[in-house]
């Protein structure tokens, strides 16, 4: 595990050093802001097919209320014909996972990375690297403690709860507007289950204030970078889904 933290330590080393000239004293923030997008740029193929099996199963809506008319006294039956009908259609209900599990290991490297004072038995040089004034191993409490909400590095904790924020509405918004055209069955009803999961997505994402406040700087830009990506990114794959559920905006 020491060799491969040192070995990913020198990785995100030679990013910064590469966009040193560009981004001088941040140039490190930037390296991790670069390695995000290139995790989700090797992720981005499984979010498309995720999205292609949110289409299938958004297919499968009508046959799946069904099934809930038919055994919805019965959970087993219903379970039993639930995986039955998903078999037979080869849609898998947890495709969508993957996106966001392959990119846990990720955030854990950084994570351990700013939290470590020593490195390969080395102290930990990473840990100088700042984004403006705040150290990207610091944490918001040390940026209450040391110059409070308004100093150099409070305000670089406000500008990355700000992205969050917005794009946190925007998820919010935009699964709303998906509730609204999302397809009925029988009597009127919502597809089943739909709601109460439309209803609780979106606010995942301001969960991600919490994550952001209590992580290294380093894993919280991590964090804000992806959640931002995943924004724009279902956006672009689900635009043409109405009533497709959004995924939690935590790493994904």
């Amino acid at each position: 595990m020491s060799t491969f933290m040192s070995a990913f330590a020198h990785l995100v080393e030679r990013f910064a050093d590469l966009l040193q000239p560009l981004f001088h004293a941040s140039s490190a923030a930037a390296a991790i802001v670069l390695f995000t997008a290139l995790v989700r740029l090797l992720v981005h193929p499984l979010s498309r097919a995720a999205a292609r099996g949110q289409r299938a199963r958004a297919a499968l809506q009508p046959q799946i209320a069904q099934l809930r008319k038919k055994h919805g006294k019965d959970p087993e039956k219903l379970q039993k014909a639930l995986m039955e009908l998903h078999a037979a259609e080869k849609v898998s209900p947890l495709s969508g996972c993957l996106p966001s599990l392959l990119q846990m290991p990720a955030f854990f490297l950084l994570y351990h990375l700013f939290s470590s004072s020593t490195i390969g038995g080395e102290a930990n040089a990473l840990l100088g690297h700042t984004l403006s004034d705040a150290p990207l191993g610091g944490r918001w409490a040390d940026a209450l403690g040391d110059g409070g909400l308004f100093g150099p590095a409070g305000l670089v904790y406000l500008a990355l709860f700000a992205v969050v924020a917005a794009v946190a509405t925007f998820n919010y918004s935009r699964t709303k507007r998906m509730t609204a055209s999302a397809p009925v069955v029988g009597d009127g009803e919502q597809v089943p289950g739909l709601a109460s999961v439309t209803k609780l997505m979106p606010f995942m994402s301001f969960f991600t204030l919490f994550t952001v406040a209590v992580v290294p700087l380093a894993a919280a830009l991590y964090v804000v970078t992806s959640t931002t990506w995943s924004a724009v990114e279902r956006a672009v794959l689900y635009r043409d889904m109405p009533g497709a559920a959004p995924a939690t905006a935590a790493l994904v």
